[in-house]
């Protein structure tokens, strides 16, 4: 009987409404519905019960979805209903889970209030060496200029312009493009990096 309660019973989303407060966020990531067909999507907000995400394949109501969260991580849960251009899903999480979510989201939200667009807690600085080499999804490899840099993430341009929510290398460190610049695009690093090793990790061929 170790398998009969392998996922919390979802919240019904009246309750959900009630007990937990949405945010607005902008979360890139990407998210598996039950025929294990893979996306990438954008949340635009989330409680610890629930969220609602741009999402370009929609299941069924009642669907299960496992989904990968820029700043938050695994989540998964049900779709309870649609919307456009995407749909809304319930979160299935532990008291302790639904917990630290409140505090992701917490932040979150005071970030985005402070008109952060993304995480600046690291400085940027210009690289030694601006040449850098990018290892797309489907292995192909990419020579770029690094414009400038930050334990957390980087600018660079390229001849090539990822969409939104794409996973890349970066030297040898992985990232995600998190948003289109005029000379380039930014990406955000999955892992933030050492100030010893942070340049030669992504300037690695």
């Amino acid at each position: 009987m170790a398998l009969a309660h392998k996922f919390p019973p979802p919240t019904p989303v009246r309750e959900e409404r009630r007990r937990f407060q949405r945010v607005k966020v902008h979360l890139l990531g990407r998210y598996m519905l039950q025929d294990q067909r893979e996306f990438p999507c954008q949340v635009v907000n989330m409680s610890p019960g629930g969220l609602a995400m741009y999402a370009p394949g929609i299941g069924a109501v009642g669907e299960r979805v496992i989904a990968y969260l820029d700043h938050i991580g695994r989540v998964e849960g049900k779709i309870t209903r649609l919307i456009d251009n995407g749909f809304a899903m319930t979160v299935s999480a532990t008291p302790r889970k639904r917990d630290k979510l409140a505090a992701q989201l917490t932040w979150l939200a005071n970030r985005d209030i402070l008109n952060l667009p993304e995480d600046r807690r690291h400085d940027r600085i210009i690289p030694r060496n601006p040449s850098g080499l990018l290892t797309l999804e489907g292995g192909s490899k990419v020579p770029c200029r690094i414009i400038d840099l930050s334990l957390s993430g980087a600018a660079v341009s390229s001849t090539t312009r990822p969409e939104l929510g794409t996973l890349l290398m970066l030297g040898r460190v992985q990232a995600r493009v998190v948003r289109h610049l005029e000379e380039g695009f930014a990406i955000e690093f999955l892992h933030a990096q050492l100030p010893d090793t942070v340049e030669d990790s992504v300037t690695a061929r």
